[in-house]
């Protein structure tokens, strides 16, 4: 049974995947403290949160079985994801449920800051008749700067087309085509903030757009601009804002979200020309068991062993590239496993060769797969996930190489890997009908299977020296499965695989290596 631990309010009917699986145990525990939670974590395989729980690094190293971490909404600002990939765990999110709540939302808060209605209505309970006080602006014929092209940015700009509003579009992702297909005209930031009379972010919070709009953004922007942020607290400077709502640059601010969250005593909430709502973004009905569903079926797929989407830690790869590389990844796993074992020295670098049908396209998943079976060798709890990660933290140089020249195979991956004593290489290709091939170790050619326990023997090319390594064999109960020889010249260097029925004790290589003709026995385990 995997365990899977809710820590935030998620809608029951979007959990029902997970709670109706035969093979998952879902417990609820609302609002745990982080001294709780790091209590409560460790037998869990899963954890679903939305923006409340903290997943930080000291409650991750609490969480030794945790496979997977679904955030039931977009942003993981919450998540410490860079500590989760250290430690294999798949971060996924909801890009999708609450992309048109979020939009909606945002164009009613629109609304409201060009037509003052929060302002009116305050005032028309307090019992006062007051028309000409909250006079406001048409939305047709203005022009509203979307900050991030994304999702809810493009579905924002689309409903601003449809009010008769012109639209700027900023994302440096935003490519000319996409923006001509929305009816977007794809400018800078400078121009944007020059020629907004509206301005909306949606972006996540990063490095890069931590106070994205501060004060040298607001004074390059036209007096009287209003601004609007439904994405997450931060992007906006609001010290900033808050000047240049007092300086008459801004003429209205509308926020649902703010850099600490629930905002105590803030000043912005006391200015009369600022609306606000409580990070009300997501907050339909429709979007939260969006959200629940679309996260609940991905962290089931993890917990399964099955293709999975919207990992934040990992890249994402479409449908049909997923189906493309499939057949290959048990191969690739196999080429990192194989070439590791080669040898006794430190790995420095690993080039991957992709060559033939596979140069046309995207084979970094392949790659992840090659170092993920390279460092299962020697470094624990090693995964899909974070096998680039600590690859770069052993200052492990990996390349990939592509060419449309692949000998006589329709398909090959070669694994070049450089140690400080020496360069190794093995080569893989599938062949119809015969499944997985190693067909070339360092310059020699040769047609393995790579399965199971193998002895890779370099050996000088003699008559009797293949019968005396069976007969050394035969003699310590060692069954031979299957065997590949592999030479360039007569009487020259030569390699022989052989492919055993269980694993050889020190003594057999002992004995093996005591032959004339043997240079090296080296066990390989796949």
């Amino acid at each position: 049974m995997y365990k899977v631990l809710v820590t935030d309010p998620l809608s029951d009917h979007g959990l029902r995947q997970l709670t109706d699986a035969r093979d998952v145990e879902v417990v609820k525990k609302i609002g745990l403290t982080e001294s709780a939670l790091i209590d409560t974590i460790p037998p869990y395989d899963a954890l679903l949160v939305r923006s409340q729980t903290q997943v930080n690094e000291r409650v991750l190293d609490a969480a030794k079985q945790l496979k997977v971490i679904g955030r039931a909404g977009v942003g993981v600002d919450n998540i410490d994801v860079p500590a989760a990939t250290e430690r294999g765990i798949v971060v996924l999110n909801a890009p999708d449920g609450n992309t048109v709540s979020t939009a909606e939302h945002t164009f009613a808060m629109l609304m409201a800051l060009s037509r003052n209605i929060p302002q009116a209505y305050r005032s028309l309970i307090g019992g006062e008749w007051n028309r000409k006080k909250f006079v406001g602006v048409e939305l047709r014929g203005k022009t509203l700067g979307v900050v991030g092209m994304g999702r809810i940015g493009t579905e924002v700009a689309k409903r601003a087309k449809a009010f008769g509003m012109s639209v700027l579009g900023y994302d440096p992702f935003l490519t000319g085509e996409r923006a001509k297909s929305i009816g977007v005209e794809k400018v800078d930031l400078s121009r944007l903030f020059a020629e907004s009379d509206f301005i909306t972010v949606h972006t996540p919070l990063i490095k890069e757009t931590h106070h994205l709009i501060d004060s040298d953004a607001f004074a390059a922007m036209k007096d009287g601009v209003r601004i609007l942020n439904c994405a997450r607290g931060g992007i906006v400077d609001e010290e900033a804002l808050l000047a240049a709502l007092e300086s008459g640059k801004v003429a209205g601010a509308a926020l649902d979200v703010f850099e600490d969250e629930p905002p105590t005593d803030h000043p912005l909430l006391k200015h009369p020309r600022v609306i606000a709502t409580p990070h009300l973004g997501a907050s339909t009905v429709e979007a939260q068991e969006h959200v629940a569903l679309d996260v609940s079926e991905e962290v089931l797929h993890v917990l399964r062993g099955e293709t999975f989407k919207n990992a934040v830690n990992l890249p994402s790869i479409p449908a049909e590239l997923a189906e493309r590389i499939a057949p290959y990844q048990a191969l690739a796993e196999k080429l990192g496993k194989f070439v590791v074992q080669m040898t006794e020295h430190a790995v420095e670098k690993i080039t991957v060769s992709y060559a033939g049908s596979l140069n046309e396209f995207d084979t970094s998943p392949l790659t992840r797969m090659i170092l993920k079976g390279a460092l299962s060798c020697f470094v624990t709890d090693v995964n899909y996930v974070n096998a680039v990660a600590l690859a770069k933290a052993r200052g492990i140089d990996v390349t990939e190489e592509r060419s449309s020249a692949s000998r006589a195979f329709t398909n090959l991956i070669t694994v070049h890997m450089e140690t400080a004593g020496e360069e190794l290489s093995v080569a893989g290709t599938l062949v119809n009908g015969f499944g997985e091939r190693i067909v070339k170790i360092n310059a020699y050619s040769i047609d393995l299977q790579p399965q199971g326990h193998l002895l890779y023997i370099q050996h000088q090319d003699r008559p009797g020296a293949i019968g005396r390594v069976g007969t050394i064999l035969g003699s310590h109960d060692v069954n031979i499965a299957a065997m590949q020889v592999g030479r360039r010249d007569i009487g020259g260097q030569a390699i022989m695989v052989l492919s055993v029925d269980k694993p050889v004790t020190a003594d057999v290589v002992t004995a093996l290596e005591t032959l004339e003709e043997v240079r090296s026995v080296t066990e390989i385990d796949l």
